[in-house]
């Protein structure tokens, strides 16, 4: 209870004052830095290769709220690679906080289909390709029971919703990045290994939660093994595949009350969506003490003053353990001597952030998606002189050739 009360009065004074304190060691110099901080500057530390940090980009539920994204976890590894399992709704903005290039950020892992889990895939999709992503976005995820209950089906269908999004950035941008490239898996095989490239291997097997589909993941690089559960109730699969995990993380849901209280739920409802197709903080704290991970991680709450103590002692009903309540921009180091456990502090106002990839030129010949009926309406002679001289400098400065960009367009068309 004291670690617990010791977070979360750091985590006050980083809400409060928007800053850092020093939390160990000695100032030996006024005009020089703190020896030890326990908050992360995330593109300020060196990953090393034996090591794993994993970055909580949303941990709470499908309505909305400025504090908790719905899920959303980034695992980065030694070699360089990054993971996003889940972007659930809102989480885009705290991926995006972390000003990594988007060409990193281009393997995406789902769960399952709910949009609290696959919500913000069109702020990545749409974000990435705007922003630099040379390629098309890579989506894994679990097949359904049908076809239509599908990931293949849902990103298929995604691309079909986003066809004017998709065919007028097309023409401006690069059609390259604004694909999808989508790997479905059976959903019911256990323990398969659904990718496996520069030394890390993530498997899958079943969870169970409100129909078949959802998965849970396991990522193993370099000795260490990480799970991400996803959205299930207590499972076989979960507690022997999970067992000895450096890190786990797992659904711990309010408790009925909580929902009645808060969540404007009915009681019958209540208790169906706590202890039914979730888990509870009992049940949670009884998976963690079977499968004994070197640190157990509960997300999948709405974590505040009237939640957060009462759902912690019902986890540590049936669970001593190493524990972390997690919320949002919420950091873990894991070598195999420690895992670390800090806050992300970051920009309100992030910029996308260049890396070494170019992205594709647009692609010549692709036609317009702009009628003559459109263009004939711009108000062009008078915008022109207004800008002239801006577009002049801009020219100017990186040796590029004017056109008449109005008739390329309606000589395309």
């Amino acid at each position: 209870m004291k670690r617990l009360i010791a977070l979360l009065s750091g985590l006050a004074l980083i809400l409060i004052f928007g800053t850092a304190f020093a939390a160990g060691g000695k100032v030996t110099d006024p005009t020089g830095t703190a020896p030890d901080r326990y908050v992360y500057y995330p593109g300020t530390e060196a990953l090393a290769k034996d090591e794993i940090r994993i970055i909580a980009c949303g941990t709470g539920m499908p309505a909305a709220r400025r504090s908790q994204a719905a899920t959303c976890f980034l695992v980065e590894t030694g070699n360089g690679d990054k993971f996003i399992f889940d972007i659930g709704s809102g989480s885009m903005a705290n991926l995006a906080a972390l000003m990594i290039p988007y060409q990193y950020l281009d393997k995406v892992f789902l769960t399952h289909l709910h949009t609290d889990h696959m919500g913000d895939i069109d702020a990545l999709w749409a974000g990435g390709w705007t922003a630099g992503r040379p390629n098309a976005l890579r989506v894994w995820g679990p097949s359904g029971a049908r076809p239509d209950m599908g990931t293949k089906y849902a990103m298929d269908n995604f691309l079909k919703h986003a066809n004017w999004d998709y065919m007028t950035r097309a023409v401006m941008i690069s059609p390259t990045p604004g694909g999808i490239e989508t790997t479905e898996f059976d959903y019911k095989e256990v323990n398969q290994v659904v990718y496996q490239e520069n030394g890390v291997t993530i498997r899958s097997i079943p969870a169970i939660h409100a129909g078949d589909g959802p998965v849970s993941y396991i990522l193993e690089y370099n000795g260490m093994k990480v799970v991400i559960g996803g959205d299930t109730f207590p499972n076989k699969w979960f507690i022997k595949y999970a067992k000895d995990a450096d890190l786990a993380i797992h659904e711990c849901f309010m408790d009925p009350e909580m929902f009645v209280k808060y969540y404007n739920q009915p009681p019958q409802l209540a208790w169906r969506a706590c202890c039914a197709f979730h888990t509870s903080g009992p049940a949670f704290g009884k998976v963690m003490s079977e499968i004994q991970p070197r640190h157990a991680v509960a997300y999948h709450f709405l974590n505040e003053e009237g939640t957060r103590y009462a759902l912690y002692e019902e986890v540590r009903s049936t669970y001593s353990g190493p524990l972390s309540m997690a919320t949002d921009m919420m950091v873990w180091n894991i070598t195999r001597d420690e895992i670390t456990e800090r806050m992300a502090v970051s920009p309100e106002e992030a910029w996308a952030v260049p890396g070494e990839a170019v992205q594709p030129p647009p692609e010549k010949g692709r036609p317009t998606e702009y009628t003559p009926y459109i263009l004939q309406g711009r108000w062009d002679e008078e915008t022109q002189k207004a800008q002239k001289e801006l577009l002049d400098k801009h020219m100017n400065k990186y040796n590029l050739q004017d056109q008449d960009w109005r008739k390329q367009m309606m000589k395309k068309k």
